[in-house]
C-alpha cells in the first residue's frame, strides 16, 4: 500500500534521503527518444539549474544526483537545524524567491507598523514557511512541477509528465549514505553512456571531479553540492562524512568493476573506505548493478533498520536481509 511521505522521512532516524523520479510511461522525455529521433537533452539541463536555484532556498543539501534521459536520482540532507536557525526576514526572503507573499508580509518587511493581530498572522505564516523550507515533499514539488510545466509548454501539452509522486528511500548510516551516493553517480556507467565517472554528463560526481581539477567554485546553474569531508569539525557543520579523495577512489573503482569491457577492469585492491565501513565488496559490486539497490523504503544495516521501524510504528521494513549480506555489522 502506498504510504504519505509523512510516514517514510524520519528525522529522528536520519536526514539523509535518496529520490527518485521517473517520466510518465518510461518514455524518453528527457534525452534522446530513439524512435521519434527527437531530442529532449536540453532538459537535463532544466532539472540541473532548478536544482541550483532550489539548494539556494531550502535548508536541504545536495550530496549526489544523476539526471538520465526518463528520471532522476537526488540523494538530499535536511538541514532542520539550519532552518531553525534563520531569522524571520531570512525565511521570508528565501520564500519570496519563487512565490509571491501576501501583502501583509510585504508591509512587513517595509517596517510599516502592524496591529497586534495581523503581527500575529506573520509570526504563522513565517512558522509555515520555515517549516516548508526544510520540508522534502515541498522541495520535490518545487522540482517537479516546474520542470512538468516547461515540458508541457514546450510540447503544446497537457496532462502528467513524471509517472507519479516520487520514490524515497531513508539512509539510515554511513554505510547506506555511501551506497546511494555511488549508485547514484554510476548510473551513467551502468547505462553506458559514460565511460569513466569524469565523463558522466549531469551528475554529481563529474561536478566533483571538475571542482578538484578546476579548484574553482561551481558554473553559474550549477548546484553548491554538500561538502564531503573526513574532519570531525566539517561533519558537525553538515559536511559528508566521507574524505573526498577516498570517495573517488571507490566510485572509480567500482565503475572499472562495473565495466567488464574495460581493460583492469578487475582491481587490485579494495578500497579503504569499503573496509572501514564494514561493507561485503563481492555484495558492494552486485548491489552497484542496475537491479542491485533492492531495498525498499530504507537503507542501512539491520540494527537501523528495525529502529526506523519502530520510530514509524512499523513492525519491520524490507530489505533486512540484503543488509545482512551487505553490511557486516
Amino acid at each position: 500500500m502506498t504510504r504519505a511521505r509523512r510516514e517514510q522521512v524520519s528525522l529522528l532516524d536520519t536526514p539523509y534521503y535518496h529520490c527518485i523520479s521517473r517520466c510518465v510511461r518510461r518514455a524518453f522525455l528527457c534525452g534522446q527518444d530513439a524512435h521519434s529521433g527527437d531530442c529532449f537533452e536540453h532538459r537535463r539541463q532544466w532539472i540541473v539549474e532548478r536544482l541550483a536555484l532550489l539548494e539556494q532556498m531550502f535548508a536541504i543539501d545536495i550530496a549526489a544526483y544523476a539526471i538520465m534521459s526518463n528520471h532522476y536520482h537526488l540523494v538530499l540532507h535536511i538541514n532542520e537545524t539550519q532552518a531553525v536557525g534563520w531569522p524571520d526576514a531570512e525565511v521570508i526572503e528565501r520564500w519570496l524567491m519563487l512565490f509571491s507573499g501576501p501583502p501583509l508580509i510585504r508591509r512587513y518587511m517595509t517596517g510599516e507598523e502592524l496591529t497586534e493581530s495581523e503581527q500575529r498572522r506573520v509570526t504563522e505564516i513565517v512558522a509555515d514557511w520555515r517549516d516548508r523550507l526544510s520540508d522534502l515533499s515541498w522541495f520535490m514539488r518545487c522540482l517537479n512541477e516546474h520542470i512538468a510545466r516547461q515540458a508541457n509548454q514546450e510540447d503544446g501539452c497537457t496532462g502528467r509528465f513524471w509517472e507519479g509522486r516520487f520514490k524515497c528511500q531513508a539512509l539510515l548510516d554511513e554505510q547506506a549514505l555511501l551506497t546511494c551516493m555511488a549508485y547514484v553517480d554510476l548510473n551513467p556507467l551502468r547505462a553506458r553512456l559514460a565511460d569513466t565517472p569524469e565523463s558522466s554528463d549531469f551528475t554529481s560526481i563529474q561536478q566533483r571531479m571538475a571542482a578538484v581539477t578546476a579548484s574553482e567554485t561551481p558554473a553559474s546553474g550549477m548546484p553548491v553540492l554538500q561538502p564531503l569531508s573526513a574532519s570531525q569539525q566539517d561533519i558537525d557543520n553538515h559536511a559528508v562524512p566521507f574524505a573526498l579523495a577516498d570517495y573517488l577512489e571507490l566510485v572509480d573503482w567500482t565503475g572499472r568493476c562495473q565495466r567488464d569491457d574495460k581493460r583492469g577492469y578487475i582491481a587490485a585492491r579494495t578500497p579503504p573506505i569499503l573496509q572501514r565501513l564494514f561493507i561485503d565488496p563481492q555484495q558492494w559490486q552486485r548491489t552497484m548493478l542496475p537491479s542491485g539497490l533492492r531495498f525498499q523504503h530504507a537503507v542501512g544495516c539491520v540494527a537501523r533498520l528495525k529502529k526506523y521501524a519502530k520510530n514509524l510504528g512499523r513492525s519491520w521494513v524490507k530489505g533486512q536481509r540484503l543488509a545482512q549480506q551487505l553490511y557486516r555489522v
